[in-house]
């Protein structure tokens, strides 16, 4: 990867952060759109969507509402896909087995956005506290305000893309040699715990009666039709 891939998508990880919260909030940000888009740019949309399906269903749940301010699942997409992509010039790596131990590495760092993000909103309260534009009624001061609010979060969402794919090419250039191989011969089974793990933490949100029933259902029907197949 180049210094131009790097710039492309942390211009992504700009855009996409303030979609999350801030701006518009059209979905762009999800794992399941992001991702592919990153690779796309970065010239392998297959490995973003790899990313985006097995990230998608981990945070269907738990959304950026009001308070509650999750890890950052938009950073950790952006990320993971950029640490598959440089893998394969960093180490020679590349396959389904570098995607997964990408995701692994992003998905703990991701925990860095709710630090970041915090600070961005503690930075607007500080800005609604102490500036006098809001009691003055000026329209352009008003406005400045609000992107210099907008700024904090796009700094936010740069500062936790910055630190997944830093501190993931450190943990993976030490490590992925080393765990590869377990990935390999693990193969199928620990894609589908992606799915699983996605599949139980919705589970737990699904506020409607017989929720297990449908879903035990569900999957019971699904292993019958392959079973078929």
């Amino acid at each position: 990867m180049t210094a131009t891939d790097f710039i492309l998508a942390g211009l992504v990880a700009v855009g996409a952060g303030l979609d999350r919260v801030a701006f518009l909030q059209s979905m762009f940000s999800r794992p399941i759109v992001v991702a592919p888009l990153t690779g796309w740019l970065l010239g392998d949309p297959m490995v973003g969507l790899e990313i985006g399906i097995l990230l998608e269903l981990l945070w269907l749940g738990r959304l950026p509402v009001g308070a509650s301010i999750p890890p950052d699942d938009t950073q950790v997409a952006i990320g993971a896909t950029v640490l598959s992509l440089s893998m394969e010039s960093l180490l020679g790596m590349s396959g389904m087995p570098v995607v997964i131990l990408c995701v692994m590495a992003a998905i703990p760092l991701g925990k860095f956005g709710q630090v970041f993000d915090r600070l961005a909103r503690h930075a607007n309260g500080l800005v609604l506290k102490r500036n006098k534009a809001f009691s003055s009624g000026s329209p352009r001061k008003l406005e400045r305000l609000h992107l210099a609010c907008l700024l904090h979060f796009a700094l936010a969402g740069l500062a936790t893309f910055g630190v997944i794919v830093g501190g993931g090419t450190v943990l993976l250039y030490y490590l992925a040699p080393v765990l590869i191989g377990a990935v390999r011969e693990a193969g199928l089974s620990l894609q589908y715990s992606f799915t699983l793990v996605g599949a139980a933490v919705l589970l737990g949100l699904i506020n409607i009666s017989r929720g297990v029933s449908l879903f035990s259902a569900a999957f019971a029907g699904t292993l019958l039709v392959l079973w078929v197949r």
